[in-house]
């Protein structure tokens, strides 16, 4: 079987998320079975996806959405209040 192409991500975490994300995956990751804090955030973001695909899609795989499709950068200062006001 020929090696899968990784598409790359960067998700943009607050300064206490980070913090929080490498205290995890240092405290439990490697028990965990992940070899890097990438592959604990892959992990921890199939999971969720498996888990809105079962929500949302009656827990079938969705279509891939292409490269670009996205938008791009960083939450606008709004979007961040708006979520931490959610938690």
């Amino acid at each position: 079987m020929p090696a899968r192409k990784t598409a790359a991500f960067t998700p943009y975490f607050t300064e206490d998320e980070a913090g929080q994300v490498r205290a995890a995956f240092l405290a439990a990751g490697v028990a965990e079975g992940d070899a890097s804090v990438s592959d604990f955030i892959v992990r921890a973001t199939m999971r969720e996806v498996k888990r809105l695909q079962r929500k949302h899609n009656q827990g079938m795989k969705w279509d891939p959405v292409p490269p670009g499709s996205l938008r791009r950068g960083q939450r606008t200062r709004d979007e961040l209040r708006h979520r931490n006001e959610s938690e």
